[in-house]
């Protein structure tokens, strides 16, 4: 069923931290011609985290929609180097690195966009042929006042850090990839407004129509802080072993689950907020997040894959990760809850509540097999579960 204008922005708005702007959108939306979308990707890593997969998630979305996909891989400005939010200049990769990389690329975003529906692309292909000449006319389109006005170029002018003048080639050429691609919307992250907005400014300098700007924000890694980031080890690869994957979903925080759903999963919002209110209903969230898991696993391996994946998931940590003699404990819930800290001193886990706390910051407490990350968490009468602190303690602790 072809959805109404209406309809289509409330899909292409989930979750998306700004569109610039919407009312141009609605107008290329209402001509009902399908929209060129692009997404660019500089092929500077070879293997995709879920993090990676934001953008890609909403091509999927404008795929479903009937709007044409480009995945653009920039080779030429791969071997630039993008300077969005560094504060050093970042080294350019070689020819050969940028080949093998976007080798990978094409292998992996497959596995969520449709093949026959993608158009994959690279820069290189009009770089090259643009020449020193159209080079020099397109730095002219802009000028060292309006490069400075990015907040790390700005940054580390001021601070008397060095910019080499290539640097200032990366958004101008990541901008003329929207004109050589006639884009009418570009997707990307919050760290590059900057170089989408050079697009709009670029296709108006040669006689085209602006391209929509739709900016989706960073994914928190693991630790539900830092941006998903391979070097800070708090990511989730798509490539990763079933079993991993699962595990590592349902390490995350209840709260971050949600910010998981709303940008990874393809669950309607409805349905979503139906998960929230089982929950305030009394149902245990890790059977949610258990829905999470298996979506996310089945996308980037198979169905049954996923089903194995929580089965050992279960038997690991609710069953062959328990001793056969763990003490049990009924403690009273006073006013109906009672904080963590408190439980796991009351059941013989820790001296004191502040190495409890201690204990908890340092991700080395486990609810039935769930991290716990939040020192203030209360625990409510009439629940009963396995308490573990560190590696070999353990409890079973009823609340009345």
């Amino acid at each position: 069923m072809t959805k109404t204008v209406d309809e289509q922005i409330e899909l292409i708005s989930r979750g998306a931290d700004e569109i610039l702007l919407v009312d141009e959108l609605k107008k290329k939306l209402q001509r009902g011609k399908p929209l060129r979308i692009k997404t660019g990707f500089d092929p500077t890593a070879p293997d995709l985290h879920l993090g990676h997969t934001v953008l890609i998630n909403k091509m999927r979305q404008f795929q479903d929609l009937g709007h044409e996909v480009m995945f653009l891989i920039g080779d030429f400005t791969g071997m630039i180097g993008d300077p969005s939010g560094k504060n050093t200049t970042r080294p350019p990769l070689s020819r050969e690195q940028v080949e093998e990389n976007a080798k990978t690329y094409q292998q992996q975003i497959f596995k969520i966009l449709d093949p026959d529906k993608t158009q994959i692309m690279f820069n290189s292909h009009w770089m090259e042929s643009l020449g020193a000449a159209g080079m020099i006319s397109l730095a002219g389109k802009q000028t060292v006042a309006r490069m400075l006005e990015r907040d790390d170029f700005d940054k580390r002018y001021k601070g008397g850090q060095p910019i080499a003048i290539h640097e200032f080639l990366y958004p101008l050429v990541q901008g003329y990839d929207s004109v050589a691609m006639k884009a009418d919307v570009e997707l990307g992250g919050t760290d590059q407004k900057f170089n989408l907005l050079m697009g709009r400014q670029l296709q108006q300098a040669y006689g085209q129509e602006s391209q929509v700007v739709l900016t989706m924000p960073l994914l928190e890694g693991l630790d539900g802080v830092n941006k998903m980031s391979k070097s800070l080890g708090n990511y989730i690869g798509i490539d990763e072993a079933p079993d991993e994957i699962f595990g590592k979903i349902m390490s995350i925080s209840d709260e971050l689950m949600w910010r998981y759903f709303e940008l990874l999963s393809f669950r309607p919002m409805d349905e979503i907020a139906t998960f929230r209110e089982r929950i305030a209903g009394g149902e245990n969230p890790r059977d949610i997040k258990f829905l999470l898991g298996q979506e996310i696993v089945a996308r980037f391996h198979s169905r049954s894959a996923a089903e194995q994946a929580q089965h050992n998931f279960i038997e690991r940590f609710r069953k062959g990760a328990l001793p056969d003699d763990i003490p049990e404990h009924t403690l009273t819930a006073a006013d109906g809850e009672l904080p963590i800290a408190n439980l796991l001193k009351e059941a013989g886990l820790v001296a004191s509540t502040s190495e409890a706390i201690r204990m908890v910051k340092q991700g080395a407490v486990k609810i039935d097999g769930e991290k716990v990350d939040d020192p203030q968490l209360k625990l409510a009468a009439g629940s009963a579960a396995v308490y573990q602190v560190g590696k070999r303690r353990f409890a079973k602790v009823t609340l009345t």
